[in-house]
C-alpha cells in the first residue's frame, strides 16, 4: 500500500508549522520589547535577561541600542512569518496558475524583509564587534537571535531574483490571458 501525500497536504502542514513559528516569533519579539522597557523604567538589574547586565553598567543608551536591534529583527522575522501565514490561511497560492500579481507581491515583500533582517543583523555584528573591542562582555549573537546576516541578504537577492521571475512568469500569464 503507498501513501501519496500531495501537495495540498504539504501545504495544510506547512500552515500549522508557519503558524506555530508566528506565534513562537511574536512571543520572542513581545518579550525582547517588554523586557527592554522594563529595563529601563522599572528595574535595571533585569538587563541581565539576555546576559546584557556588563553592556548596561557601561552606558545604558548602548543597552537601548542593542535591545532595538534584537527587537527589530524578531519583529521582522514575526512579520515574514504573518506574511506566510496569511498567504496559507487564505488559500491565495493557487497551484494551477501560480503566476499572480498577488503572489509577485508576496515573494517582493518576503525579499524586503529579508533584506532588513539582515541589514539590522549586520549592524548588530558591526555594534557588537564595536563594543567587545571597548573591552565590555557580550553574549554571542547566536544567543541574541542576530546571527546570520550574510545568509539573510543572500536570501533577500535570491528571493529577488525570483520575484523577476515571477514577475515575467506574470507578464507572460496576462499575455496569454488575453489571447484566449
Amino acid at each position: 500500500m503507498e501513501i501519496k501525500i500531495g501537495t495540498p497536504q504539504i501545504l495544510k502542514i506547512l500552515n500549522v508549522l508557519s503558524w506555530i513559528i508566528f506565534i513562537g516569533l511574536c512571543v520572542e519579539a513581545g518579550m525582547y520589547l517588554f523586557n527592554g522597557i522594563y529595563t529601563m523604567t522599572i528595574n535595571s538589574y533585569n538587563a541581565r535577561f539576555l546576559d546584557l547586565l556588563d553592556l548596561y553598567n557601561f552606558s545604558p543608551s548602548f543597552y537601548i541600542q542593542e535591545i532595538c536591534f534584537i527587537s527589530i529583527v524578531a519583529t521582522l522575522k514575526a512579520i515574514m512569518f504573518y506574511l506566510i501565514v496569511k498567504m496559507l490561511h487564505e488559500k491565495k497560492l493557487n497551484i494551477e496558475q501560480p503566476f499572480t500579481a498577488e503572489m509577485g507581491r508576496f515573494i517582493s515583500y518576503l525579499s524586503y524583509l529579508a533584506f532588513g533582517i539582515g541589514l539590522f543583523s549586520f549592524w548588530a555584528f558591526k555594534f557588537n564587534n564595536w563594543i567587545t573591542s571597548n573591552g565590555v562582555k557580550l553574549p554571542t549573537l547566536e544567543s541574541l537571535n542576530l546571527e546570520g546576516h550574510s545568509i539573510w541578504i543572500f536570501m533577500a537577492i535570491v528571493m529577488f531574483v525570483v520575484g523577476q521571475i515571477f514577475k515575467r512568469g506574470i507578464e507572460i500569464q496576462s499575455e496569454i490571458d488575453l489571447t484566449i
